[in-house]
């Protein structure tokens, strides 16, 4: 399987014309890993602003007892990107995914499960994610009739064993 680390930059396209205003955002770190039926993808939004945003935040904080939480990492998702339905009635996501060298697309995913996969990745570093998301890969693609949720329960079984 590959591994793949992506890491898209932080950005401020702010605008006065609510039309045109894309907001501001962090730098991302997506973990990917790429198999034969599909893609894994662990998501982690840093909060590592452009340096000029970060001063306006920490400038609008001072007042405030922990300005440094803003920086704080945020798990953001735990999914997949699958070349079939996962489900019944799972619907195409998009026709030419990236990640799937633009092949058609069955995506899932959560953010409240990207936290488990977090931990990991604090307590055993890259060597544990990868194996984390290897075992979620495994467990994924590896049973057609098998929720999200199944799949989650069933990958932190496996690893408290």
């Amino acid at each position: 399987m590959e591994k793949i680390i992506e890491i898209t930059p932080a950005y401020d396209k702010r605008d006065s014309n609510p039309n045109k205003n894309g907001g501001i955002h962090g730098v991302e770190l997506r973990f990917l890993l790429k198999g034969k039926k599909g893609v894994i993808q662990f998501l982690i939004y840093t909060n590592w602003m452009l340096p000029k945003v970060q001063k306006e935040v920490d400038e609008q904080m001072l007042d405030r007892r922990f300005p440094y939480l803003l920086h704080t990492p945020l798990p953001a998702d735990l999914g997949y990107h699958s070349l079939t339905p996962r489900y019944d009635g799972q619907t195409m996501i998009t026709p030419n995914c990236p990640y799937l060298d633009g092949k058609a697309c069955y995506s899932d995913g959560s953010s409240l499960n990207a936290k488990e996969i977090f931990e990991i990745l604090l307590q055993e570093g890259d060597k544990g994610l990868w194996k984390a998301l290897e075992d979620y890969y495994s467990t994924v693609f590896g049973n057609e009739d098998k929720t999200l949720f199944r799949v989650l329960i069933e990958m932190l079984l496996r690893r408290k064993n």
